[in-house]
């Protein structure tokens, strides 16, 4: 299809619609297929729209009451409020959003992740041909130190993932848990799959900030937040330095880079690496993973 509108709902939710750009499905679902396009026309970064929100023609607007001059100065003073006040949020939070400084965030629960939903589909055997497979994504395999390939289940927001490791602290708590390097691609796992590759970033980054450091505060600190492309494909690439203090721990710190990708219309695929301040000379090897990251059938 090419001409914008509301279609039904190709992910599966009875009698919901979400809108069609021409180009690609909003993350706005509605039960209404009349009313009008989702706010900022395409969708996407706005959020979803209420279903079944009233739509006033201007008839119908001409129609209402008339305020009386006291109610338009109490609105316009509230309004006045809710700027000021949203102002002020908005600079309070500008460092961390713009990385230009670091911030605090810690919320060891798994709430802050999506729930992970089980895949009746097995995905198809990676071909032999000297990359890593995962979801949509592949990169060229990594080389020793860095292990082999291999399965990764415990990832919260992924499916259909595969990753590469290099050990940096094996049982720091005792006779478990290794802290690794890693380097891995696969499905993401969010929501119905609507969203942007910028919203896809942000669920990851807060889902890993929330499980990935026990009770530890993780201060975050972007270096790179910014849209670019992966094969052609819309992307969304986060580079962030997370500084944390685990007991028994050497490693105080690590650069996590996470590049979310829309691999088709409902659904996208992540690259993500992390490694730790304490192996410095792993940083290129993740880097040349990320550059060689190619969108598969």
């Amino acid at each position: 299809m090419s001409q914008a509108g509301w279609y039904p709902d190709p992910g599966g939710q009875p009698g919901m619609y979400r809108y069609w750009t021409g180009s690609s499905w909003s993350a706005s679902i509605t039960n209404n297929p009349m009313q009008a396009p989702p706010s900022g026309g395409l969708g996407g970064l706005g959020g979803p729209q209420h279903p079944g929100q009233p739509q006033w023609s201007p008839s119908q607007q001409q129609q209402q009451p008339r305020r009386s001059p006291v109610g338009w100065w109490l609105g316009i003073a509230a309004i006045v409020l809710v700027i000021a006040v949203l102002g002020w949020f908005a600079i309070r939070n500008l460092g961390g959003i713009l990385g230009t400084g670091p911030s605090a965030g810690s919320n060891p629960t798994q709430n802050v992740c999506p729930k992970q939903v089980a895949s009746t589909i097995t995905p198809a055997p990676a071909p032999n041909d000297g990359r890593v497979h995962g979801g949509a994504l592949s990169y060229p395999r990594l080389d020793p130190p860095w292990g082999p390939p291999v399965p990764e289940t415990r990832v919260p927001f992924g499916r259909d993932v595969l990753t590469q490791t290099v050990m940096v602290e094996p049982s720091y708590k005792g006779t478990k848990d290794s802290w690794v390097a890693s380097v891995l691609v696969g499905e993401l796992v969010a929501g119905d799959g609507f969203f942007s590759p910028q919203q896809g970033s942000e669920i990851v980054v807060k889902c890993i900030m929330g499980v990935f450091y026990d009770d530890a505060e993780v201060v975050r600190d972007d270096k790179v937040n910014k849209a670019t492309t992966v094969d052609g494909k819309e992307a969304w690439l986060v580079e962030t330095h997370l500084s944390f203090d685990i007991p028994n721990l050497k490693t105080k710190g690590e650069l996590a880079i996470i590049m979310i990708v829309a691999t088709s219309a409902a659904s996208s695929s992540i690259f993500y690496a992390s490694i730790p301040d304490t192996v410095p000379d792993l940083v290129p090897d993740a880097r040349r993973a990320m550059a060689g990251l190619k969108v598969t059938s």
